[in-house]
Order: C-alpha cells, then structure tokens, then sequence
C-alpha cells in the first residue's frame, strides 16, 4: 500500500535535515507542510530551506505562493492531496514534513467542509475589531456560538474573527461545522515526530534566532511592513519586528521577545502533538534515528 511519511515537531527541533536524508534515503520528494514556508516573501523568517537543500531533493509547497494570495489548510488539503494522487504513481512512499499542526491534520485526517468567507463580512469584523478591539467580537461570539466561545483562545483575533465571519455569513453556529471525523485517505500514514529535552530545544531556538537576525530578518521585515495587516504576517518573527519599528521596543528587546515568543509556539505545537496517539517519537540527532524509523516503514 502506498505510504505517507509524516515527519514533525515543534519549531527549531532539527526537522529540515532529517527531512533530507530521509527523502533521499527514500528516493521521495519533499511536501512541505509549513503555512508560512509557503510564501515566497519570507523566507529568512520561516527559516525555510537554503537553496543547497532545494536542490539536494525537490520540495513542494515552498515559496510557491505570494503573501498577497488568500491561502488557508483548507486549501492545502486539496491541493495536496491531488499532487500526492500523482506522486504515488511514481513512488510507494512520500515524505511530508513541516510544524503546521493544522495543515497536518488537513491531509491526514481532512477538516469540515465550509462555505466561503464573504470578503465583506470579513472586512466589516476586521474594521470593528482595529476601531473597537476584541471584547465586542468576543461579547457577539458568546450570544451566536456559545459551545465556541468556551473552546476557542479568546486572546486570538484571527480564530475568534473566523467564528463570527461564520456565523455572520451562516445564520448557524461555527461549532456547528466542526464535525472533526477524521475522513478516509486511500494511503497509509506513518507519523513521526522530533523532539529535545525542553533546554536543548530553547537553546537551538535562539541559536537560530541570532542565525537570522545575521542573514537579514530584519532586512525583510521592513520590506514587508508595508503589508503587516495581511494574514500571512500575522506570525512569530514578524510580528516582533514590526513593533520595533512602530518604537514599541528597541531592536534587542524584539530579539528577547522573538525567541520567548517562538518557545511558547514550540509548546503549543507540543501540546498538539501529544495528543494524537498515532506519533512515535525520536530525538533529531540519535545515531539510529534513521534505522529506528525505516523499521517502522
């Protein structure tokens, strides 16, 4: 049966090399499973692959799209989902890689079909939310879909914004949508995640914070400050940059504020992983690693 490799783990753990000696150990393209890596505009920020390890195995889903084009999981799921259709024909087994917990899911378990957005609907929320702030979203979230207020983070504009642009739009409740059964992929999914002790992993972090801050992140931050209200900017490594240069801090506090910022993601993407069962766990850097997985395969 045809097989997808799943490697994961939270940022900074050391997935893009493994990622490339499993690939070529296995003759398999690369399917990136990053939500921001996919935007050619970020690339030192993402920390995407270098152009050597382009050309060490041939990826998808890196730099292909444009911060400037609507993209969201449910469109990975689709277009991932046909491009492995083709690859299959060709390779028993793929390897997919990236951290983006929900773009994982969408091609491993599928998400809940839903309307479009109506773009007006979007812009009213979002105008509302830049005059007022979050509390009157947050206030019409609990009157329309009360089984969403209690689960989503009420400190996130963006998820709170999509439950009301659903409701709004509908006239049902967003919880309504979110059937979460897992769909039926034609392929078996072989999931394997990376992580360090919790040290270690700040330790690499930062490293690879000071990393790019030296090949120009802030450089390329200000060539897309133009554009910080578009959702593709909405993510650690920006976000800091832009409040240095709104002067809300100075260079070195949007550096401290980088790297605390991306260990909290590395523990939210933890906490997300732990609890899908179906992951065996390695350490990036055992000398085994490679031996323990292809046993598994």
């Amino acid at each position: 049966m045809k097989t997808l490799v799943v490697l994961t783990g939270p940022t900074g753990v050391g997935k893009t090399e493994l990622s490339l000696r499993i690939a070529e150990a296995l003759g398999s393209p690369v399917l990136s499973c990053d939500s921001r890596q996919i935007f050619r505009e970020m690339s030192i920020g993402t920390a995407a692959p270098t152009p050597d390890q382009l050309k060490r195995v041939k990826h998808y889903f890196i730099a292909s799209k444009s911060i400037h084009e609507p993209y969201s999981a449910a469109k990975f799921e689709m277009e991932a989902l046909a491009l492995l259709d083709s690859l299959f024909i060709s390779h028993d087994t793929v390897l997919m890689t990236g951290g983006s917990m929900m773009y994982i899911d969408a091609v491993c378990k599928g998400i809940d079909d839903m309307p479009d957005v109506d773009p007006v609907i979007r812009k009213v929320l979002s105008d509302l939310y830049h005059e007022k702030g979050l509390e009157p979203l947050l206030q019409e979230l609990q009157r329309l879909d009360p089984v969403y207020f209690e689960q989503v983070d009420r400190k996130n504009p963006k998820r709170v914004i999509h439950g009301l642009e659903m409701c709004r739009m509908t006239g049902l409740p967003f919880s309504s949508f979110r059937k979460a059964t897992a769909k039926e992929r034609p392929f078996r999914i072989l999931k394997f995640c990376l992580n360090r002790d919790r040290q270690e992993l700040y330790d690499h972090i930062d490293c690879r914070v000071d990393e790019m801050m030296l090949q120009g992140l802030e450089k390329e931050a200000r060539g897309l400050y133009p554009y910080r209200n578009l959702n593709a900017l909405n993510t650690v490594g920006y976000k800091e940059m832009f409040d240095y240069f709104d002067g809300a801090s100075s260079l070195e506090q949007a550096v401290t504020a980088l790297k605390f910022n991306t260990h909290k993601y590395a523990r939210k993407q933890l906490t997300w992983f732990r609890r899908d069962s179906e992951y065996h766990w390695f350490h990036p850097e055992k000398a085994d690693v490679l031996q323990k997985m292809f046993f598994l395969l």
